[in-house]
């Protein structure tokens, strides 16, 4: 029974294959950031806790720009 796999296990995993699967869905998310970035950028002076919302945007992937568009758009100040 073997326990660990590593990198030598992957060499003869067919990448091409799964390409097409993956590339869309990163390419879905990172323009979600940007998008995300871009928007937060222009409103900064309005927005709350701005340096939060860029580290949540950044380091949370897909999900970060998500909570950004549905809970910190709401939370500006007038």
């Amino acid at each position: 029974m073997k326990l660990h796999y590593g990198f030598e296990d992957l060499e003869g995993f067919d990448w091409m294959a799964i390409l097409p699967i993956v590339l869309p869905i990163m390419i879905v998310g990172l323009i979600l950031i940007l998008i995300a970035l871009i928007d937060l950028y222009r409103h900064r002076e309005i927005r709350e806790n701005v340096l939060l919302w860029t580290i949540v945007i950044l380091f949370v992937n897909t999900i970060g720009p998500i909570l950004y568009f549905t809970i910190g758009r709401k939370g500006g100040r007038a």
